[in-house]
């Protein structure tokens, strides 16, 4: 399985932003999430949103402003992102099982 992460851009405070996880080789069936790293940080969970149910768990730092959904028709995950903040910058990565993307740079600026 290949994940394919893409959306990450230079953008200021405040604007939205989606990112996507498109999934090669296999339909998605767990659950899927969204983790990030900063510079000279650890990764840290963001989201993830579960294969069964569908259900969505948010780290507290974005919780009210992102949003984890699927797509199964285009076998992909989204990760919309708004109010973004100068913190949230990041390298976002999307996980599936053993599996990892390569990553999407999302810089916020103040």
């Amino acid at each position: 399985v290949q994940l394919v992460e893409s959306g990450g851009v230079l953008v200021q405070a405040v604007v939205n932003l989606i990112l996507f996880c498109a999934a090669f080789g296999r339909a998605i069936s767990g659950n899927t999430i969204w983790y990030r790293q900063a510079p000279g940080k650890v990764r840290e969970f963001v989201a993830t949103i579960t294969w069964s149910r569908g259900q969505t768990y948010y780290a507290d730092s974005v919780k009210g402003r992102f949003t984890i959904s699927r797509d199964n028709g285009n076998n992909t995950v989204y990760l919309q992102m708004d109010n973004l903040k100068p913190e949230d910058t990041a390298i976002y990565y999307c996980n599936l099982e053993q599996y990892w993307g390569q990553g999407t740079q999302v810089t916020v600026s103040s």
